[in-house]
């Protein structure tokens, strides 16, 4: 009995996964949900307060475990190797200037992205290892099982294993691109057969990822919080401005289907161009038109790194991973902008999705007649982790007589009837979703047909900027009544054009540029979520619920029921439903 172990080592996002002995996969969660902190950077991923119950949960005694990570072995005796000569000494790095002009020039900000990663590689393992032969206060004795191995496959083999072995495809191409890889930020595969074969890893230390990132900053806001799709949100308000256009190009050329950066140099002086144009309201409401100029941009390059895929592998089907894969807005134009004609984008395209990736590429290591989960289980479900206990709502109980336990259906229309008279809704059903999005399991949902909805949500319980747009879950069957070009898009991976006759029907889910950033929603992938929208549309005729993360700014997706309590009590929501119980206020 081997199980694998796949930890996602880069040192913000990280994450674990758990692959049994037949190469399903039985669990995936980021680290950030656990620790209720967001996007745990420098944190372990398998802290031993949580791989510990989880292990007993999933693992027999006396099984063996694998632990893969995610970065290979060749970067990391490149990295031990910085460390032997010092690089990472904290006077070396602290002799390096921080400030903005400087951050982003990649020579100077490597060190400290290198020095990070070391720290994470060195520990990989470490929390399992410790669980495993200590109790260490996770609830009872050690697992009794033990570590046979511990492999290291690259950066962006893990996101191409995830995203191609996770997708509905037996046969596809894979575009990764990233901040930064062990070699350069962007790569393509090939999946054939079940075999990923690379095709192509860009060198060098040029980054769209980082490009990005950098117009994040500039633009007022912080890419190292993970900002950027900030700029995604404010891009439809900014016009497009063509010296600002011009600025920006320096940062790049294109030759052919190939990308080439800038210098070092010239990314200080372009840096230096846009403070001096910044305005100086930029870091509390945010540069709209740079924002515009910085996702147009971004399209432009990604289309040349999407025509280079195609030419070096030819294909039909389409897979987009790595960070850069979050920009929905991007995602939505791409199969109009290109030769192909099918796109997936996994839950989790960005580094904590690499967990999955490396415990698969071990599986398979061992396993070489295995070619990825079998079609009934691909695409993959989004619903990969953690459940939440409602012994919090029975203590709940014993206090607060509007806590009641009505069984699913009766939570389903008493939810539905509070959402169709203008509540919003805390919504906690089955497994925790694996990616940054809530898809119908940890859910703040609304009424999407009043105009003030999106204000009133802010304003209640979300705390955030008002441009940034909140998403619609539709019930696929009507998404074509709905949207242009219309295309499935289960995990919120893509914006699509609303009709121009059903805009005025749910305007707090229509973006500025009348855009969506849709879920589309089955009874086969998320039955609960599917009930309540119907009974919704039974009431209001509109097959569509507004749906928003179940957290409040600058923290993560909830992880305990005891979490949902706390936000229902501390916030605007009217009510609050746990699996079959409801509270209301």
């Amino acid at each position: 009995m081997r199980f694998y172990l796949g930890l996602a080592t880069t040192f913000h996002d990280p994450a674990l996964a758990l692959v049994g002995p037949d190469g399903t996969l039985l669990f995936a969660e980021a680290t950030e949900r656990f620790l209720q902190y967001k996007r745990a950077p420098n944190c372990e991923p398998d802290a031993p307060a949580r791989i510990g119950p989880l292990l007993r949960e999933y693992v027999p005694p006396g099984s063996e475990i694998v632990v893969a990570s995610t970065w290979g072995p060749q970067f990391s005796g490149f990295l031990k190797g910085q460390a032997q000569a010092g690089t990472f000494d904290l006077p070396v790095l602290a002799a390096h200037p921080t400030d903005l002009n400087a951050s982003f020039v990649p020579e100077l900000a490597e060190r400290v992205f290198i020095a990070d990663l070391h720290i994470a590689q060195e520990r990989a393992g470490y929390g399992t290892l410790l669980a495993l032969t200590q109790d260490v206060r996770t609830g009872g004795a050690p697992p009794r099982a033990r570590i046979t191995g511990q492999r290291r496959y690259p950066h962006h083999l893990c996101h191409a294993a995830y995203g191609l072995w996770g997708s509905p495809f037996s046969e596809a191409t894979a575009l990764v691109v990233d901040g930064m890889g062990e070699t350069g930020a962007s790569a393509i595969y090939r999946l054939a057969e079940g075999r990923i074969e690379e095709v192509k890893r860009h060198r060098g230390r040029g980054s769209l990822g980082f490009l990005y990132g950098l117009i994040t900053d500039l633009a007022g806001f912080d890419q190292v919080k993970g900002e950027e799709w900030k700029i995604m949100g404010l891009a439809p308000y900014g016009r497009p401005d063509p010296e600002l256009t011009a600025i920006l190009a320096r940062l790049y050329r294109i030759e052919g289907t190939r990308v080439r950066f800038a210098d070092a140099e010239t990314i200080r002086d372009v840096a230096a161009a846009l403070l001096a144009r910044r305005p100086a309201d930029a870091p509390e409401r945010g540069w709209a038109d740079l924002a515009r100029c910085g996702q147009d941009l971004f399209g432009t390059l990604m289309d040349a790194l999407v025509a280079g895929a195609h030419v070096l592998a030819p294909h039909e089907n389409l897979v987009i991973a790595g960070g850069c894969g979050l920009n929905s807005s991007y995602n939505g134009r791409v199969l109009q902008r290109s030769p192909f004609a099918r796109l997936h984008v996994p839950s989790a395209p960005a580094d904590d999705g690499n967990a999955v990736g490396a415990a698969w590429l071990a599986y398979q290591e061992d396993h070489p007649g295995w070619s990825g989960p079998p079609a009934g289980a691909r695409p993959l479900s989004p619903y990969l982790g953690a459940r939440v206990s409602t012994a919090p709502m029975e203590r709940l109980a014993e206090h607060e007589r509007r806590a009641r336990r009505l069984g699913h259906e009766g939570v389903t229309r008493e939810a539905a009837r509070i959402l169709a008279e203008g509540g919003l809704v805390g919504w906690v059903q089955g497994r925790a979703e694996f990616g940054p999005r809530s898809l119908g399991n940890r859910s703040i949902l609304a009424d999407p047909r009043p105009v003030g909805a999106k204000d009133a949500l802010n304003a209640k319980v979300k705390y955030r900027e008002g441009f940034r747009p909140f998403a619609p879950s539709i019930l696929a069957e009507a998404g074509p009544d709905w949207f242009e070009d219309f295309a499935d898009s289960p995990y919120m991976e893509r914006t699509l054009v609303w009709r121009e006759a059903v805009r005025d029907k749910v305007p707090a889910v229509v973006h500025e540029d009348g855009t969506g950033r849709l879920q589309t929603v089955t009874a086969a992938r998320n039955p609960a979520y599917a009930a309540l929208i119907g009974a919704f549309r039974d009431i209001t005729g509109v097959p569509v619920l507004l749906n928003t993360s179940f957290n409040v700014m600058g923290k993560p997706i909830l992880h305990t029921a005891e979490d949902a309590i706390l936000m229902f009590y501390t916030s605007g929501l009217d009510a609050l439903v746990v699996e079959d119980w409801i509270v209301v206020k």
